[in-house]
C-alpha cells in the first residue's frame, strides 16, 4: 500500500486550524523536544499539539491520531563574511531576551535555520515528503495552515512583551520647554569629538546651552571621563546635556539634567540640537547608552561578580540534575525557584518519579494542564537528557554559551502566569512572591493527590496577651516560608561601614564614585535576625473579649510545628522615604547548620487565663476612612493592606497611613485578608461571611453539596474557579463536618529542629524590579552555581549574600 493510500483512512480526523487555534509546533508538549532535536517534532493534524520521539507513539495509542507533520530544523553556521556588524540597536527595555532589550546572543556567532517537512503516519512512521501534489486537499490545507500559523509560544510571548515595562520611561525635563540657548555661533561637526579641556574622545556630552562638548564622570572602575561636563555645570548652572554617540535618527539620545541629578526625556531635542546645527537625520549612535554602560559595570563589578561568581574560570556540568533553564526575557526569578524546588524528593517523586501516570491521565490540552507542565519540567531538569557535554569541545570551548543551551520552559511559564498580574509579564519580578504563588497553584491542583507542598508547610503560634486583663489567646496560622528581619542596628562591623558611608558620601559630593570592588557592608549573625523576628511587639487596637473593648496587647511568635524543608526569607527589600523600592545590602552569615529550638512554640502554659471565646453577634466591623483608602488603594497596594494601613493609624489621614505601609511591606502577611487583632477568623468573631449566591448555584451544578459550596467560598474569598479546586484538595475536612464530626484542620509534618543548607538563592541589583537572580545548590557533595542555562562548579558560594535560603532538617 502506497503512502497516500495509508492516509485515505484518516481523512475524517484531519483539520483545518482556524484563526483562534493554538498550534504547539516549537516543542513537544510533553518533553523538550524541539524541531531542532535529532528526531525533531510531529505536529498532530488533528489536535496540532507538537509530540517529540519519545511521546509521539503514545499519543497515538491514546487518541488514534495517526498523522503528523513532522518538522526537522538544522542549524547552519553563517559564513563569517556573510554575517557583518549591522546597525547596534538601541536598547529601550531593561529586560534581557526580548524585543528592545539587551540581546545576549549579540555577540555569538550568527546561525541561519533550515526547515524540512513532511508528512508521517503512525504506526509504521510512513514518510510523504512536503510539498507533494499527490496529497489530498484536505492534508494540505491543514499542513499549509499549520506551517504558516504563529506559534502557540510566539503568541504567548508577544502577549507577555505587551506588558513589559520600558526601562527607558523617564520624566520630562523641566528645562525642556524654555531652555536657554546661547547665539554665541557655535556649531558641532557630526564627528571626530574631543573634550575641550582634556584630550579624551570617548563619553563626551554636549551642553544644550553653550554647545561645549565635556566628557562625562568618572565610572567604577576608572574608565569613563575627568568630570570636565559636571565642573562646566557647577560653574555656568546649565543644566541639559546631551551624550554625544547615542543620538539616533529618530531623535532620541541621553540626556542628563544635572539640576534634576538624573537622566531625562526632552522632548525639544531635535530644535535644541539643530541650533548648533546637528542635523539628526545624519546622526548615527556610536556610543553606549547610560543604560548599557551600567549594565556593563553591574556585571563587572560589586554584587554581580560576587554572587555570579564571574571572577572565576567555572568548570561546567553536565548529566542528570545539571541542566540549566534559558531566561526568557527576566525569568531568572522563576529559574531559580524551580531548580530550587527539584531538589527535593517530594517534588521529585509526585513529578518526576510518577510521570508516567501524570502523562497518561492528562486533559486533552497537556499544555494547558499544570501537572503536565510541572512534571515536564522536573524530567527535563533531572534526566540528563538535555545536558550533554559538547562532543569532541576543548575545554574552553565547553565554557561557551552556545554548547550549553539549557531547556526553555515556555510552556510552564505562559501556563503559570496566565491571567496574573505580574508573572504573565516578562518583568523581573520578586522570588519570594513567586514561591508561593507557585505554592498556591499547586495546592489547587493537587486534588485527591499528596500535596509535595507539605514538607514546607508549618504552624506558626502568635501569642497574645491583653494588657489589662493579663488574659491570653492562641491563634494559629499556616506558612511556607519563614520572614526574618534584618536588625542593621545590630551589625558587628558598625564603625567600618559609618567610615565607609562617609567616604562615599564625600567623594558623590565631588561628583566622584568609590572603586566598587572594595564594598563594606554591614555584617549581621543570623542569630541576630532570628532573635528580631522573636522579639515580642505591642499591638495597638486588640479586641480583648475579656473586656469587650479594643485596647492593647503583647504579641509573641513562635513556631508550632517545623517543616522537612524550611525556607528562610531573608527581609532584603523594602522602601524609601521617597516611595523607591529598595534592596538592603547587606551580609548575613549562614550557618551551614542550624538549630531553631529557641524559636519552638510551647502552647498554653500552666496557671494561664484565656481569653473567653467571643458568643453572640460579633463586634462590629471597624470603621474605615474611605477616602484614604481609596487613595492607597490607587497607588497599587493591595485592598487588604490598605484596610490594614487605615485601622492601625485610627483614620489620621493619607500620610500615616503610607507610612504604616512603608514599615510594613515585607510582611509576609501583608496582602492577606484584614481581620482586627483579637479577631479569630475561624470562630464566631468573624464577621459573617455572605456567600455569592450565582457562585454557588454554579459549584452545586457540578454536584457538590450547598455546605460544601459555602465552604469552599468562605475559604477562597468567593472565588468560583479557586472554589472548585478547594473542594477536591480538602476532602478530609469536608468529610469530617459532613458527618458530624470535628472539623479536621491542615496537618503538619514535625520533627527536630535542626537543620542543614543545601540551597540558596541570590538576587542582584536594586530592587526586585530589576536585576538578576542565581542559584546555589548542594548537589552530589559540592556547590553547583546555576546561572540559567549555565550550570558550573561552584568555587566560592557566596552564601552571605543570598536572599532565600533552603535549610533541610537533618
Amino acid at each position: 500500500m502506497s503512502a497516500i493510500e495509508l492516509l485515505t483512512p484518516h481523512l475524517n480526523s484531519i483539520n483545518i486550524p482556524g484563526n483562534s487555534q493554538k498550534i504547539y509546533k516549537d516543542e513537544c508538549v510533553f518533553s523538550f523536544d524541539t524541531p531542532e532535536t535529532d528526531t525533531g517534532l510531529y505536529v498532530s493534524l488533528n489536535s496540532f499539539l507538537g509530540f517529540g520521539r519519545d511521546y509521539v507513539e503514545r499519543n497515538y495509542r491514546k487518541t488514534g491520531n495517526a498523522v503528523y507533520l513532522h518538522i526537522r530544523r538544522e542549524k547552519k553556521e553563517v559564513p563569517s563574511e556573510q554575517q557583518g556588524d549591522g546597525p547596534e540597536k538601541k536598547i529601550t527595555r531593561l529586560a534581557i531576551g526580548v524585543e528592545g532589550g539587551f540581546d545576549p546572543d549579540s555577540c555569538k556567532k550568527k546561525f541561519e535555520y533550515v526547515e524540512s517537512y513532511s508528512i508521517v503516519v503512525l504506526p509504521d512512521f510512513v514518510s510523504v515528503p512536503w510539498p507533494s501534489s499527490q496529497l489530498p486537499k484536505i492534508v494540505h490545507s491543514s499542513v499549509q495552515a499549520i506551517i504558516e500559523a504563529q506559534s502557540a509560544s510566539k503568541l504567548a510571548e508577544l502577549e507577555a512583551l505587551a506588558e513589559t515595562w520600558d526601562g527607558e520611561a523617564r520624566v520630562i525635563s523641566k528645562h525642556a520647554e524654555n531652555l536657554l540657548q546661547l547665539d554665541n555661533g557655535k556649531k558641532i561637526p557630526p564627528c571626530n569629538w574631543k573634550c575641550e579641556q582634556c584630550d579624551l574622545t570617548q563619553n563626551l556630552w554636549l551642553n544644550l546651552t553653550d554647545g561645549s562638548i565635556l566628557c562625562g564622570r568618572k565610572f567604577y572602575d576608572g574608565s569613563g571621563g575627568n568630570d570636565h561636563a559636571v565642573e562646566h555645570y557647577r560653574a555656568t548652572g546649565y543644566p541639559l546635556a546631551v551624550k554625544l554617540g547615542t543620538i539616533t535618527k529618530d531623535g532620541k539620545a541621553d540626556v542628563f539634567s544635572y539640576d534634576e541629578d538624573d537622566m531625562v526625556e526632552d522632548p525639544n531635542l531635535i530644535v535644541h540640537l539643530a541650533h548648533f546645527g546637528i542635523n539628526i537625520a545624519q546622526m548615527e549612535k556610536t556610543d553606549k547608552s547610560m543604560v548599557e554602560l551600567e549594565l556593563d559595570l553591574n556585571q563587572k563589578f560589586g554584587e554581580w561578580v560576587a554572587l555570579q561568581e564571574a571572577g572565576s574560570q567555572l568548570k561546567p556540568l553536565y548529566g542528570p540534575g545539571y541542566t540549566g533553564l534559558v531566561n526568557l526575557g527576566n525569568s531568572c526569578y522563576m529559574n531559580s525557584i524551580m531548580q530550587v524546588i527539584f531538589v527535593i524528593p517530594d517534588f521529585v517523586k509526585r513529578f518526576v518519579e510518577d510521570s508516567a501516570d501524570i502523562f497518561d491521565s492528562t486533559s486533552p490540552d497537556p499544555a494547558s494542564d499544570f501537572n503536565v507542565q510541572t512534571a515536564k519540567l522536573g524530567l527535563g531538569l533531572l534526566n540528563g537528557k538535555y545536558s550533554q557535554p559538547p562532543a569532541e569541545a576543548s575545554e574552553a570551548k565547553q565554557i561557551t554559551d552556545e554548547l550549553q543551551p539549557g531547556i526553555s520552559p515556555h510552556m510552564f511559564k505562559a501556563l503559570i502566569g496566565k491571567g496574573h498580574p505580574l508573572f504573565s509579564t516578562k518583568r523581573q519580578q520578586d522570588a519570594q512572591e513567586f514561591f508561593l504563588h507557585f505554592i498556591n497553584t499547586l495546592e489547587r491542583n493537587s486534588r485527591h493527590q499528596n500535596n509535595p507542598s507539605d514538607c514546607f508547610k508549618f504552624s506558626v503560634e502568635d501569642r497574645f496577651q491583653c494588657s489589662k486583663s493579663k488574659k491570653v489567646k492562641y491563634m494559629y496560622r499556616t506558612e511556607y516560608s519563614l520572614p526574618l528581619p534584618i536588625p542593621l542596628e545590630v551589625a558587628i562591623n558598625k564603625e567600618e561601614v559609618t567610615a565607609y558611608e562617609a567616604l562615599k558620601a564625600d567623594a558623590e559630593s565631588k561628583g566622584q564614585r568609590l572603586d566598587p570592588s572594595v564594598v563594606v557592608r554591614p555584617k549581621i549573625k543570623l542569630f541576630s535576625c532570628l532573635e528580631a523576628f522573636s522579639q515580642p511587639e505591642i499591638v495597638e487596637h486588640f479586641y480583648s473579649s475579656a473586656l469587650n473593648e479594643k485596647t492593647t496587647a503583647r504579641k509573641t511568635t513562635r513556631l508550632a510545628s517545623f517543616p522537612d524543608y524550611l525556607l528562610i526569607h531573608l527581609k532584603k527589600f523594602t522602601l524609601r522615604e521617597d516611595w523607591v523600592p529598595i534592596k538592603l545590602d547587606v551580609a548575613v552569615e549562614m550557618p551551614d547548620e542550624l538549630d531553631l529550638s529557641l524559636l519552638r512554640a510551647t502552647g498554653p502554659q500552666p496557671g494561664e487565663e484565656p481569653l473567653p471565646e467571643i458568643t453572640g453577634a460579633p463586634p462590629p466591623p471597624p470603621v474605615l476612612d474611605q477616602e484614604v483608602l481609596k487613595q492607597l488603594v490607587d497607588m497599587g497596594f493591595p485592598p487588604e493592606a490598605c484596610k490594614k494601613a487605615v485601622y492601625f493609624t485610627d483614620n489620621k489621614g493619607l500620610e500615616p497611613a503610607t507610612n504604616w505601609i512603608m514599615d510594613h511591606i515585607g510582611d509576609s502577611d501583608f496582602a492577606n485578608p484584614f481581620v482586627p487583632p483579637g479577631i479569630d477568623c475561624k470562630t464566631g468573631g468573624m464577621s459573617n461571611f455572605i456567600p455569592n449566591e450565582e457562585a454557588v448555584s454554579m459549584i452545586t451544578m457540578m454536584g457538590f453539596t450547598r455546605v460544601q459550596a459555602v465552604q469552599a467560598l468562605k475559604a477562597t474569598n468567593n472565588n468560583v474557579e479557586r472554589a472548585a479546586d478547594w473542594i477536591f484538595s480538602h476532602q478530609a475536612e469536608i468529610d469530617s463536618e459532613d458527618t458530624g464530626g470535628a472539623a479536621v484542620g491542615p496537618t503538619f509534618r514535625d520533627g527536630e529542629s535542626r537543620y542543614r543548607l543545601i540551597a540558596f538563592i541570590s538576587h542582584m541589583g536594586t530592587s526586585t524590579m530589576v536585576g538578576h537572580y542565581v542559584c546555589h545548590i548542594l548537589r552530589d557533595g559540592h556547590w553547583v552555581i546555576y546561572n540559567d542555562n549555565k550550570v558550573a562548579l561552584s568555587e566560592n558560594p557566596p552564601k552571605e549574600l543570598g536572599y532565600l535560603y533552603l535549610y533541610q532538617r537533618l
